[in-house]
């Protein structure tokens, strides 16, 4: 079970409008189930916790950084009739949201963990399915995916925006409670034995058609549901 993940967060975007060491601390106190790491010099810090948590704190910072972004394009179409302020240091005070749209509901935002999204695109991919006037796009940064799903016909229509966005998210869901993945490292790092464990994998499919195998350098993701999955890593490593 996807029990905890990891994420690497880059704070840095925020540092022109808040004290990164206050934001964190606000952040702490509000996701109390999250483990923060060290604030690096480069602005990046760790979170480990469960995907859910992750997840809404991923979602709360990507619509704090759109609405500051959103801010300073009023503040500079205004610049013309009053001098500009400077940036002030500010605190958090929205609380978190579990999405992030556009102020006319066209661009919604769902933040998956990226064994997750591989494995809907592979089984689901109706799931992604959309319309010419829907446009998805995503971006992995580690253990976390974010999907972007836009309106993109001539004419605005949140609502099947939405829709779509509801659909991942109810798979995504359903998928959570049941998928679990294990990995299985190679035990020597020599060509010849990551090659048998990828063939093993690959004669295993027939068998198993509802797992995903996902192969690394070091290491095979293998994800599927949990009986299947102890059964495959079992005849993997015989």
């Amino acid at each position: 079970v996807f029990s905890s993940v990891t994420s690497v967060l880059n704070m840095s975007v925020f540092k022109d409008q808040f004290v990164l060491e206050d934001l964190i601390q606000e952040l702490k106190k509000k996701s109390t189930a999250l483990s923060f790491g060290p604030l690096q010099a480069n602005g990046h810090i760790s979170v480990q916790g469960s995907f859910p948590a992750i997840k809404l704190l991923r979602d709360f910072l990507l619509l704090k950084a759109k609405s500051l972004s959103e801010k300073d394009k009023r503040e500079e179409s205004k610049s013309h009739q009053k001098p500009r302020r400077g940036l002030q240091q500010r605190r958090l005070t929205t609380e978190p949201s579990n999405f992030v749209h556009d102020a006319d509901g066209e661009k919604q935002v769902v933040v998956l963990d990226t064994d997750m999204y591989h494995y809907m695109k592979h089984f689901f991919p109706r799931t992604f399915l959309v319309t010419d006037d829907v446009v998805i796009s995503d971006f992995t940064d580690g253990d976390i995916t974010t999907v972007c799903i836009e309106n993109a016909g001539s004419r605005s229509d949140a609502e099947q925006v939405l829709r779509v966005k509801e659909k991942i998210e109810n798979r995504s869901l359903k998928l959570h409670n049941a998928l679990r993945k294990e990995r299985i490292y190679f035990e020597e790092q020599t060509g010849d034995e990551k090659q048998r464990y990828k063939w093993a994998c690959e004669s295993l499919k027939t068998h198993y058609p509802h797992v995903l195998i996902i192969p690394y350098d070091t290491y095979i993701d293998v994800i599927g549901n949990s009986s299947e999955i102890f059964e495959f890593t079992k005849e993997v490593s015989n």
